[in-house]
């Protein structure tokens, strides 16, 4: 069984039913959810759509990485996410930060993601749910957002249906 961190987020449609509906989603596909981080209001990138509701889940899987991400690519177009532009605006995106203490690098997979370190809308609700050092980076989420500009992120709600 490993567990996982996942990064949810959703700037079209009913953004707070999309992130509880992903978790639902996930719990019905083998991935077992632990922990929730509050949800979380933060400015676009690129800022040309609206904004978006962030979260962080931890679980628990016996999913492998790539059944993971198959998992949730599935979940993203059940829930209406379609092919489109890099960065544009969805309805849910889902993001598999660590699977346990995995360290995956291929065109289709990077465990853990790749950009952790330089998103507030990832570390801001990854520090609530893990507050120590994060596997590979031995810091805290705290500490690596320390590292940046002041975040925009605010408090939108707690994450419970």
């Amino acid at each position: 069984m490993a567990e996982v961190a996942l990064a949810l987020g959703s700037n079209l449609g009913d953004r707070r039913a999309n992130l509880l509906r992903a978790v639902e989603l996930l719990g019905m596909r083998g991935v077992r959810v632990t922990g929730r981080s509050s949800i979380w209001e933060t400015a676009p990138v690129p800022n040309d759509q609206p904004g978006f509701l962030n979260a962080v889940v931890l679980a628990e899987t016996e999913l492998d990485p790539v059944t993971l991400l198959a998992t949730a690519k599935a979940i993203e177009r059940e829930l209406g996410r379609t092919p489109g532009r890099r960065w544009g605006p969805r309805p849910i995106d889902i993001d598999i930060l660590f699977h346990g203490t995995d360290t995956i690098d291929t065109p289709e997979l990077t465990i853990p993601h790749s950009q952790i370190a330089n998103r507030d809308f990832v570390l801001v609700p990854l520090a609530e749910v893990m507050p120590g050092p994060l596997p590979v980076f031995a810091r805290s989420a705290e500490e690596l957002l320390g590292r940046l500009p002041p975040s925009s992120a605010t408090y939108h709600s707690r994450f419970e249906p």
